[in-house]
């Protein structure tokens, strides 16, 4: 099981903390199975802002991982499949309990110089 720390936009990741978005979208996942995923939020705010748990990754083609995750998306049908188009598969991190760190912290806390364009694997 390996923990990743993930570029996520302020809007969504906000959402994930505030208990909206219980589906982190991706079209690529790590090839070693998640169990937790530090959450950095991208640009404007660019900072490490908490960690979430990992129940399970599920792939299937984009209309029914839609079907399936919609009521607890945190976003919109029309993004979902804007971001999906021309997918054939699509991936969802199904998101358990969550922790947002009182303080933000920085890549460099976790050794990472620079934001991945979509994750990053950390040591535990």
């Amino acid at each position: 099981m390996a923990t990743i720390l993930l570029s996520i936009k302020p809007e969504y990741a906000n959402r994930i903390f505030d208990g909206q978005k219980q589906y982190e979208y991706r079209k690529r996942i790590p090839k070693k199975e998640v169990s937790k995923i530090v959450v950095y939020s991208s640009a404007p705010e660019q900072a490490v802002i908490g960690e979430i748990e990992v129940i399970k990754t599920l792939k299937m083609k984009p209309s029914p991982l839609w079907n399936s995750t919609k009521a607890n998306a945190g976003i919109s049908r029309s993004k979902y499949r804007k971001y999906f188009s021309g997918c054939t598969t699509a991936y969802a991190f199904a998101l358990g309990s969550f922790k947002r760190y009182e303080t933000s912290k920085s890549l460099a806390d976790f050794n990472i110089q620079s934001a991945p364009q979509s994750f990053a694997y950390l040591n535990d």
